[in-house]
């Protein structure tokens, strides 16, 4: 059990790693991993231009049950509002702000395939 959870815990990592570089190579800034403000946490901050990003990333090892993308709940849309906000007030950010998703799938004996899907919702704020 521990083996398969700490699997996992790689396959995420390193499913940002390859999306944070992947938005680079599309001219992002990545600002912040990880940013936590309480129970919420982004993946990826970044600055696309004048545009403050904030991205969650799915990684998946197989499509069996869907496309890693399908997989971001109205649950954690509502979080992603959240830090937001929180994010807006603790770093004076007032400018144009989108939610986007990346989608890392890791397939056998392919190269990880990568989707970025800008601005992929718009959650109800609080």
């Amino acid at each position: 059990m521990f083996a398969r959870m700490a699997q996992h815990l790689e396959t995420g990592k390193t499913g940002e790693d390859l999306a944070a570089a992947f938005l680079e190579t599309k001219g992002l800034r990545i600002l912040h991993r990880n940013w936590r403000f309480g129970r919420a946490e982004v993946d990826i901050v970044a600055e696309d231009g004048n545009v403050l990003v904030l991205a969650e990333v799915k990684t998946r090892r197989s499509a069996h049950f869907g496309r890693p993308e399908e997989f971001v709940s109205a649950k954690k849309q509502r979080f992603m509002a959240e830090a937001a906000s929180q994010y807006m007030e603790q770093f004076g950010y007032d400018w144009e702000i989108r939610f986007d998703i990346v989608s890392v799938l890791f397939l056998p004996g392919a190269a990880p395939q990568i989707e970025h899907f800008p601005d992929a919702f718009f959650p109800e704020w609080g």
